[in-house]
């Protein structure tokens, strides 16, 4: 079995359909950023995905201002699958409109073997006190190519399962050590209320190799499917993944959030912060959300248990939101400042002291768990994030071998177009405009399209 950092070889440097029109609406999003900066002055755009951590960031450019008097800071925050399509026909393009990208462990190591990256382990290494050595282990080598880093990380997360504490024992439900997505399925049942929207699970429905593919991808995993064999074989239409596509869709049918096919993370982050809905299966960082008193009213009411399983020892996923610099950048320096200053461990002080320790980036930083104020806050979800992110792996996640890396994706420059068709098959199904059957039917055809790619030798 492939580790997560085993890429196949001789892969191809192209990256899916679709970058071409991506990047001629780039421009519609830049307009009115261009311009020379001021005489002396450095400036820089940093293309940024518009989650709740990333605003925050947003939010204290004061202080990086502070302390960088002489760098302008221009922001085109989008959601998340916009920001994917926008930043990677840039990045692939060599367009130069972005000086930091956010990124993550599925582009970084591709992207760096292709040249469209800056190495950044002599700025990590030589930047007083940044400690590069502080990232959590399995997230730092995720985000390095031949023993460097080339992105380093905002936030990092693996994947589990929020449960309302309060509910269940009002229930008599008890959460198992180590819960089955047919426990699961039982749990949702008994306490979904629809007629006071109130959903017994929240789980993402909206098409996106990041959005619905994400936790899907790991509920195949568990249930002894995969994406391709260790031959290329296609295999969406395989038994055991049409077993796990049809209890993921069921359940969301049947026991999930109203309008779930156009559900995201955020969506479901919101409607779970404001107790409407009993349990939310999906990342780790939700807990900057799900606790924080300013925004949720479900504070210390929350259970966090692993992410289910069926046929496998684990199941969860192994992501972080990183930051980089794209090496057409003519201002590294000036965007190694900001990167460096957004990633460090003062940051993340600062997030705590100004605007709550709640909203503080998890699981980037070992340190960030030593942090008396932090590790108060975090007794809940401290641990069970830890443990999730140590267990990541193929070898516990995941029942067969397969010939790519990755956990919630497809370490292939094709998976961006490819998880997208097959995001919006199974986005369909949701909806109820189609069947399982079908959307898998689909599905395949387009997945035996890039098989037969890497079974010629082509990549």
């Amino acid at each position: 079995m492939r580790s997560q950092r085993s890429r196949p070889p001789g892969r191809s440097r192209r990256f899916g359909k679709g970058v071409a029109a991506a990047a001629a609406s780039l421009a519609l999003v830049l307009a009115g950023c261009a311009g020379d900066s001021a005489e002396g002055r450095d400036e820089i755009v940093v293309a940024i995905v518009s989650n709740p951590q990333m605003t925050d960031a947003i939010s204290l450019q004061d202080r990086f201002k502070e302390e960088h008097p002489n760098i302008d800071v221009r922001f085109v925050s989008l959601p998340e699958n916009e920001a994917r399509a926008k930043i990677t026909a840039s990045v692939a393009t060599g367009g130069g409109e972005f000086d930091v990208v956010m990124v993550s462990n599925y582009e970084t190591p591709m992207w760096a073997e292709n040249g469209w990256l800056t190495n950044l382990q002599d700025y990590a290494e030589g930047t007083q006190g940044y400690d590069p050595d502080d990232f959590i282990p399995n997230i730092r080598e995720a985000l390095s190519y031949e023993g460097d880093l080339y992105s380093v990380p905002f936030y990092g997360e693996s994947s589990f399962l929020a449960y309302r504490e309060d509910l269940f024992e009002e229930a008599g439900l008890t959460m198992p050590e180590k819960p089955t997505w047919d426990d699961i399925a039982g749990f949702a049942e008994k306490l979904h209320k629809p007629d006071e929207d109130f959903s017994g699970i929240c789980l993402r429905g909206l098409a996106g190799w990041g959005e619905v593919m994400a936790p899907l991808s790991t509920m195949m995993n568990t249930y002894g499917g995969g994406w391709f064999d260790e031959d290329w074989n296609a295999t969406l239409d395989s038994p055991e993944v049409e077993a796990a596509v049809t209890d993921y869709v069921d359940l969301v049918r049947s026991s999930g959030q109203p309008g779930a096919a156009t559900s995201g993370y955020g969506d479901c982050l919101t409607r779970y912060a404001q107790g409407n809905a009993a349990m939310w299966y999906d990342a780790t960082a939700m807990v900057s959300g799900v606790e924080d008193p300013a925004s949720s009213l479900v504070v210390g009411k929350t259970g966090y248990a692993p992410a289910p399983v069926q046929e496998t020892e684990s199941a969860g996923w192994l992501y972080s939101w990183s930051l980089a610099i794209p090496s057409t950048s003519e201002e590294k320096d000036a965007a190694w400042d900001f990167v460096s200053w957004m990633t460090n461990k003062e940051y993340i002080e600062l997030v705590g002291e100004e605007i709550s320790w709640e909203r503080v980036p998890p699981g980037s930083r070992l340190s960030t768990y030593e942090i008396p104020e932090y590790a108060e806050v975090a007794q809940a979800y401290a641990e069970p994030t830890l443990s999730a992110m140590a267990g990541a792996s193929q070898d516990t996640s995941m029942a067969a071998p397969v010939p790519y890396p990755g956990l919630q994706f497809v370490g292939i420059p094709e998976f961006q177009d490819l998880g997208t068709r097959v995001a919006q098959q199974i986005s369909a199904a949701i909806a109820g405009q189609k069947t399982v059957q079908e959307a898998l039917e689909q599905s395949q055809r387009y997945a035996e399209t890039v098989a037969d790619s890497y079974q010629s030798g082509e990549n």
